[in-house]
This record gives structure tokens, sequence and C-alpha cells, in this order.
């Protein structure tokens, strides 16, 4: 989808009302500023950023601007009727009203590279929450492949940031080391995007451990098992084919550690 079906879909008023606007290259304008609406905010909001943040959010707004200035150029050339250009025939006019349209297309898919960009340096500084929002501007631009891709960079850095977390897990870990791996667990269903492969399969391969080990310590504490308990059918693997309810199974292992087992220094329940 480009950003002239985009402009099509968002502004219909515009575009009835308009018709050689409708025709301009790869904008609606909101859309396609939005990037560098929050490459703008970055740099306002906290002026000691610099480095290769700073040089990417400056990239950013940099092609914006020339991709403005294309796009408005073709919108001109467009008009109908013409505008009055002394000394351009037809063909003249034909001619740049090509090149503008060629230019406002090279121009955009540099702004797209740019935001990867400038994402590529967010995920390195930790910045997730503006990453998920760069990704959803270029989505709501009509780049959903960017977007994905985007996406997906996101969730490798989630799960290289809870890697050794999620390595600590283990049938023989004792209470202590539980309730950090459930959050680790947590952590990487709620910020690794759907769209990253196999995510809820590669946490369902962690949950038969962890419920071992919590069978454990609630077998070793004398627990009364609940007949409703699914603890031991997780821990012998139970789950293994249905990926899609790895959150309610980590849900109710989490339960079954909050209500039942005794915590370091707690009563038994």
């Amino acid at each position: 989808m480009t950003i002239e079906s985009a402009t099509a879909k968002s502004e219909p008023a515009t575009a009835a009302s308009e018709p050689a606007t409708a025709a301009s290259p790869y904008l609606g304008l909101r859309q396609a500023v939005r990037p560098a609406i929050l490459a703008h905010q970055l740099l306002a909001g906290d002026q000691e950023r610099a480095g290769k943040l700073a040089t990417e959010c400056e990239d950013l707004l940099y092609l914006t601007r020339e991709l403005l200035k294309a796009a408005g150029r073709a919108r001109i050339l467009a008009a109908v009727p013409a505008p009055r250009v002394p000394d351009v025939s037809g063909a003249d006019r034909q001619a740049q009203l090509i090149e503008a349209y060629a230019d406002a297309g090279l121009l955009w898919t540099k702004v797209v590279g740019s935001s990867l960009a400038l994402a590529g340096a967010l995920i390195e500084r930790g910045e997730w929450e503006d990453v998920r929002a760069l990704a959803g501007l270029l989505a709501g631009a009509g780049e959903e492949g960017a977007a994905a891709e985007l996406r997906i960079r996101l969730g490798g850095a989630v799960w290289e940031a809870h890697r050794e977390q999620l390595r600590a897990i283990s049938n023989t870990m004792p209470p202590a080391a539980i309730e950090p791996a459930i959050n680790a667990l947590r952590a990487v269903l709620r910020e690794v995007p759907e769209e990253f492969p196999d995510r809820n399969r590669e946490v369902n391969c962690f949950l038969p451990p962890l419920a071992s080990a919590i069978y454990a310590v609630m077998k070793k504490q004398g627990a009364e098992m609940p007949y409703h308990s699914r603890v031991e059918h997780i821990a012998t693997g139970g789950v293994a084919r249905y990926p899609d309810i790895v959150k309610t199974s980590l849900d109710e292992l989490a339960a079954e550690f909050d209500g039942i087992c005794q915590r370091p220094g707690e009563p038994t329940t």
C-alpha cells in the first residue's frame, strides 16, 4: 500500500473536492510526516541526546523536508487548471511532473529507510516504547512490511535482554528463582511482538521445566494439590502442542506458585 492509496482512505473529502490532489505521489501529508514528528520529539525531549541517535533523527527530518518539497512540486504541476508557467511547453511540463513524482517516490523510500535506521539506534539504547511507536507510524503510512521487520528486530532485542534469566530456568530451580523466571517469561510475552517467529512456541518450551520446579516445591512442602491443578500436566509436557494457550498456562503456574507454595520466610498455606 502506498501513501497515495492511504491518502484516499484518510482524506476522502479532500480527494473528492480536489481531483489533482488525489493524484499526488506518496502522500497523505499527515502520515508522511509522523516519523519526523517522533524524531523531533526525541531531540526536543532530551537535549543531551548525541551521537548516532541525534544523527539519525536529523537525517530523518532532512529527508522528510525534501520529500515534502518534491511532493508539493508534483501537486502544483498536476493542478487542474494548470498554473501559468511562462515558457514551459506541455512536453516540458509533463517531464517535470514525472521527475517530481520520481523524486517523491525515491525520497519516501529514503524516509522509510531512515526511520528504520533511527529505530536501530533506539533499540541499541533500549528505548523500546519509541520503537513500537515508530513501527505503528510506519504501519499507519501503509508500510506494513517495514513495520513488521521493525517489530521482529525489536523482538530479538527483547529476547536478548532476558536471555540469561531464561537460560536459568530448570526443573531443579529453588523457590527463590521461580518468581524471577515467571516474570522473565511474562516480560517476553508482553514485550516481544506477536510477529516475532515462534514467540509462543519458544516460551512454551520453558513451561515444563518451570512447572516441574513448582511441582517439586509443592511436594516438598506437602501442599495439597487442587483438583483443577494443571501443574503436573504441564510439567510432563502436556501443553507442548498448544502454543496458542501459552499465556494462560503461564498464568496458571504463577497462580499455583503464588497461592500454594511457601515463600522463603512465610508459613505453608
